[in-house]
């Protein structure tokens, strides 16, 4: 059987996304977090799944440093796009595009759809979160967090779309208006992740 690692390389190239990940594993008693190796090359996401890019991001770095890899994918899927952007969030608006490209191109996809009211910007964030061992056996969960498009970005915390996502179950305020540690709490990452430290604490058996 594969044993747990105490050293997990964070194999995200997105500085934004790994201290989040860095964050929120920070509590896992005996675990190390080393950073991405700059000589790395950056990973193509040529998934269809957030599973599948997850996977080949942490097998990748595993491969690479033959060290137990730690990464994650994300998508915002907005009901109203049918699901978009999903798992192509990150280049919604290019291969090259800026959090605000991205950001402004779904609220006018929004506009153009006549989805100007609460209750027709329904959204959800989900990540998958997986540890690739250098033996190839694997662990992962996933998370999410439901809630709705704001009309306008608001708060300078946080990235990506954070600054237009209201989750449910708060006062209103957008991922982006949230001190990190309250975003952590109930976030499609944070639970994502702390249901993978479960795992690697839980001493389940690696499939």
């Amino acid at each position: 059987m594969t044993s747990e690692p105490r050293s997990l390389v964070v194999a995200s190239a997105n500085p934004d996304k790994a201290a989040e990940i860095v964050a929120i594993l920070a509590t896992v008693p005996g675990l190390t977090l080393l950073p991405r190796p700059v000589s790395v090359p950056d990973v193509e996401e040529t998934g269809t799944t957030l599973l599948e890019n997850a996977r080949l991001k942490a097998r990748a770095l595993a491969d690479a440093t033959g060290t137990a890899s730690v990464a994650d994918d994300t998508g915002l899927e907005v009901e109203a796009l049918d699901g978009a952007p999903g798992v192509y969030s990150a280049r919604y608006s290019g291969e090259h595009a800026t959090y605000a490209d991205n950001v402004a191109k779904l609220l006018a996809e929004l506009a153009a759809r006549g989805a100007l009211e609460p209750g027709q910007r329904v959204a959800r964030f989900r990540t998958v979160a997986l540890v690739a061992y250098p033996d190839g056996t694997e662990r992962w969960s996933e998370g999410e967090v439901t809630g709705t498009i704001s009309a306008a970005p608001r708060g300078e915390l946080g990235f990506g779309y954070d600054p237009i996502f209201i989750p449910d179950g708060l006062d209103g305020r957008t991922f982006a208006e949230l001190a990190p540690e309250e975003k952590h709490g109930i976030s499609h990452r944070g639970r994502a992740f702390r249901a993978l430290a479960d795992q690697l604490t839980g001493g389940e058996s690696p499939s």
